[in-house]
């Protein structure tokens, strides 16, 4: 255990005068495909040579180290309570990523310890120095302290399907958001498409509904099919962009990582201020919320 925490150690190796990006994923209602778009999501980043960090946010019922076949012997919790060190909680994944387990126990930020907001500002400060990009994975719906969690990120994926009621759940998800925070940036991303089109249909709906009512624009990240290689990597519990290659899946999953880091290729000043106020922003909330 001593030896993988000190290859963890050595990993963490980045340059420190750039701060990785805070990105949360989320979606309106449960079984959309959240979790496994975001291991995918990032094992995918990984494999184009960015180092990333997923921590499962879902507290108490958290499934990333079930989906990538690993089971963990720390959580979060362990590090908030000051029983283990950061890197004593960060194991390695599939295609050299890092992830943090939720853990449970934990229903509220408003019920935690000075002490537990103090080590979680630590572990977002070390993360965003020695990871390209933190990859938050939701619960679905939003609580209290994950409302803090996303006004303070840098960007938020929001996850729907073509069902109307997932539409109109990621609809009122960025809309709760947006009117504590105008200025967020929100990706919008369709999975478990049966075409193309109804992918682009609700995409391009979700778009129009919030330039009409909230006068927001947002960024169309794309659609995924729906594809059967996903419940055999669920069972098989590896990642479909693992386990299968050459799916359609995997590809298309590929196209979208290149097109959301190239995204903001001509934005590094914009997004360099952005992550300055990730950790400010998280900071100036937690003390707010313990006056």
């Amino acid at each position: 255990m001593r030896d993988q925490a000190e290859s963890l150690r050595l990993k963490m190796l980045k340059n420190q005068g750039d701060l990785g990006r805070s990105i949360a994923v989320v979606s309106g209602k449960g079984g959309v495909g959240k979790s496994n778009f975001s291991t995918n999501f990032a094992t995918t980043l990984a494999r184009k040579g960015k180092k990333v960090v997923l921590v499962d946010m879902d507290i108490g019922m958290g499934n990333i180290h079930i989906l990538i076949g690993k089971s963990v012997s720390y959580s979060l919790r362990d590090y908030l309570q000051g029983n283990k060190a950061l890197d004593e909680v960060l194991f390695e994944g599939p295609s050299g990523i890092q992830y943090i387990s939720g853990g449970s126990g934990m229903s509220s930020l408003l019920e935690w310890s000075e002490e537990m907001f103090e080590r979680l500002i630590h572990a977002f400060e070390e993360l965003q120095k020695n990871f390209d990009y933190i990859l938050f994975d939701m619960g679905a719906g939003i609580t209290n302290w994950s409302l803090d969690l996303l006004i303070s990120v840098d960007e938020i994926v929001v996850i729907s399907t073509a069902e109307p009621t997932s539409i109109t759940d990621a609809y009122s998800m960025m809309k709760y958001i947006h009117l504590k925070d105008p200025d967020k940036q929100f990706y919008i991303l369709c999975n478990r498409t049966f075409s193309k089109e109804e992918g682009l249909e609700t995409l391009n709906r979700l778009k129009l509904t919030m330039k009409s009512f909230l006068g927001k624009d947002v960024i169309i990240l794309g659609s995924l099919p729906e594809d059967p290689v996903v419940r055999k990597a669920v069972r098989e519990q590896v990642p479909f962009s693992i386990a299968y290659p050459d799916a359609l899946i995997t590809k298309t999953l590929q196209l979208i990582v290149a097109r959301f880091i190239d995204q903001r290729v001509e934005e590094i000043h914009a997004h360099e201020q952005a992550s300055n106020k990730f950790l400010s922003k998280l900071k100036s909330i937690f003390s707010k919320g313990r006056d």
